[in-house]
C-alpha cells in the first residue's frame, strides 16, 4: 500500500529527505503495481532499508519504498546450501534462520543492522584475504525494474554481475538467493600493537590469517589487532565471562567511548591525550563463539564514515601518509581508523572488482564540528584517490561519474544494463546522477 510519508533521516545524520509517499509492499506483485503507478506519474522511486548508509544513496525524491514487509526465508535448497530471503530481512535476523539448517553466511561485516538488500546493493563487506563481500554470496535475485516488470535473474544470467551489487539503480530487489557454508565457529584473538609494526606487517597477516583487521588510534602509536580463525561449529564458546564481555563491549566500547567522544567534541585540544590514555588501556583477550557473534560488534555511538578500497599492496603507504597528514594538518580525530581486506571478485561495481583489496575506513563523531570533519574527510580522500581508491558506495565521498569510470573498467557495462532495466530512470536520485552520470 502507499500512503503519505513523514521525513526520513539516516542513522548517521548525513542524509535526509521528505518523500511525497511511502510504499510498504507485502508482496512482489504489490511492489510491481506501486512502481508501475509511480512510473506512469513520472515519480522517482527509491527503496530504503535500515538507513545505515552514510552516503545519500537511499534519498527518495518522490516515493520511498519500505521493504520490511518482505522478510524471512521463502525457499531452501539444502543440497546446494542455498536459501532465498526476502529483501527486507535484517542481517541480524539471518543467523537464527540459518541455525536449524546447520548453515551460515561465509563472511559478515561488523555491523548487522542493515537489510540484506541494502547491504549487498551498497557493497557491504567484512574482512579476509580469501573472502569476498556479501554480494559475492548471491546466486540469484528477483527485482522489479523501472517499468514495473518482475525479473528473475539466475546465477547463469550475465546480468547478475550487475544486479548483485546494483546500487538500487537497476530495480528494487524483492528476494535474494544466497550460497551459504556449513555453520562454523571462530576463535578471535585481540591484541594491542605498535602502529609501525602493525601497518608494515599488514600484508603478511592478511596472507596468512582467515580474517584479519586492525584499528589505529590517531595521535598515538597504538593499534588493536583482531585475528579471527575459523573452527568447526562444534567448538564450545569460550573466553571472558558475561560480566567481562559486558564491561569490554558495552561499558568501555560504547558508554565510556560515547562520553569521551562528547568531551573531545567540546574540547578538541584534549583529543590526543584522550587517545593516548585509551590506546594504552587496551588489553589482549581471546574468545570463541558462533561465527556471527564474533564477526559482529555492537556499535551504538553515532558517527560519520568514509571508507576507500585500495589495491591491497597500497594500504601500508596510504596509512603512513594518513598518519602524516593528521599530524601536519592538526586534525583532532577521536575515532580509530579501521583497516581490513577482501579478495578480488568479478562484480561490475564491487569495490574489489578485479583486484585484491584493502579497506581504510575513517570516522568522525556525529557531533564533531562540521568544518573540522569535512577538512579531515577531504584530506583523507585526497590520499585515497592518489592510490586509485574506490569509495564505498554506502559511505561518504565526493567522487563523480568521470572519476568512477576511470576506477571501474566495466563501468559502462553497468550503465548498459541500467539502460535496459530502467530506461526512464524511475529509480534515479541526486546521488546516482552524480555517481553514474545524468
Amino acid at each position: 500500500m502507499s500512503r503519505s510519508s513523514a521525513g526520513w533521516t539516516n542513522w548517521g545524520g548525513t542524509a535526509s529527505c521528505t518523500p511525497h509517499r511511502l510504499s510498504t509492499p507485502q508482496s512482489t506483485d504489490e511492489l510491481a503495481a506501486d512502481v508501475r503507478a509511480a512510473a506512469d506519474r513520472g515519480d522517482a522511486v527509491k527503496p530504503v532499508g535500515a538507513g545505515h548508509s552514510f552516503s545519500e544513496i537511499a534519498v527518495a525524491p518522490n516515493v520511498q519504498v519500505d521493504l520490511s514487509g518482505l522478510h524471512g526465508i521463502s525457499d531452501v535448497d539444502a543440497a546446494r546450501k542455498r536459501v532465498t530471503l526476502g529483501a527486507g530481512t535484517r542481517l541480524h535476523q539471518i543467523p537464527a534462520l540459518l541455525e536449524p539448517l546447520g548453515l551460515a553466511m561465509a563472511n559478515l561485516g561488523d555491523i548487522d543492522q542493515q537489510t540484506i538488500a541494502g547491504a549487498t546493493s551498497t557493497g557491504t563487506h567484512g574482512t579476509g584475504g580469501a573472502f569476498g563481500g556479501l554480494s559475492t554470496q548471491i546466486r540469484g535475485v528477483t527485482l522489479v525494474d523501472g517499468t514495473g516488470q518482475v525479473r528473475t535473474i539466475g546465477e547463469n544470467d550475465p546480468d547478475l554481475k550487475a544486479a548483485a551489487l546494483g546500487l538500487g539503480a537497476l530495480g528494487i530487489l524483492t528476494d535474494i538467493t544466497l550460497e551459504l557454508v556449513d555453520a562454523f565457529a571462530i576463535e578471535a584473538v585481540e591484541e594491542p600493537g605498535d602502529a609501525d609494526a602493525t601497518i608494515d606487517g599488514f600484508l603478511d597477516r592478511v596472507a596468512t590469517v582467515d580474517h584479519y583487521e586492525f584499528y589505529w588510534f590517531p595521535h598515538t602509536s597504538c593499534t588493536l589487532t583482531k585475528t579471527n580463525t575459523r573452527l568447526p561449529a562444534s567448538t564450545p564458546a569460550s573466553g571472558p565471562g558475561a560480566v567481562r564481555r559486558y564491561v569490554d563491549d558495552e561499558l568501555l566500547s560504547n558508554s565510556l567511548f560515547r562520553l569521551l567522544c562528547g568531551l573531545a567534541a567540546a574540547q578538541p585540544r584534549l583529543v590526543p591525550t584522550i587517545n593516548q590514555v585509551s590506546g594504552r588501556a587496551l588489553s589482549a583477550r581471546t574468545y570463541a563463539d558462533r561465527s556471527d557473534k564474533v564477526f559482529v560488534s555492537n556499535r551504538d555511538v553515532r558517527f560519520r564514515e568514509m571508507e576507500y578500497a585500495l589495491p591491497l599492496d597500497a594500504v601500508p603507504d596510504a596509512l603512513h601518509e594518513l598518519r602524516s597528514v593528521i599530524d601536519r594538518r592538526r586534525h583532532r580525530v577521536s575515532f580509530p581508523v579501521e583497516v581490513r581486506a577482501a579478495a578480488a571478485d568479478d562484480l561490475l561495481l564491487s569495490t574489489a572488482s578485479g583486484r585484491a583489496t584493502g579497506y581504510i575506513a575513517v570516522h568522525r563523531y556525529h557531533r564533531d564540528a562540521v568544518a573540522d570533519a569535512q577538512g579531515y574527510f577531504r584530506d583523507v580522500e585526497d590520499i585515497m584517490t592518489a592510490h586509485d581508491g574506490r569509495p564505498h558506495w554506502g559511505k561518504m565521498h565526493t567522487r563523480d561519474a568521470d572519476y568512477l569510470r576511470r576506477a571501474y573498467p566495466r563501468f559502462d557495462d553497468f550503465l548498459a544494463v541500467r539502460d535496459r532495466f530502467d530506461p526512464e530512470r524511475t529509480f534515479d536520485n541526486p546521488y546516482l546522477r552524480t555517481t553514474l552520470g545524468d
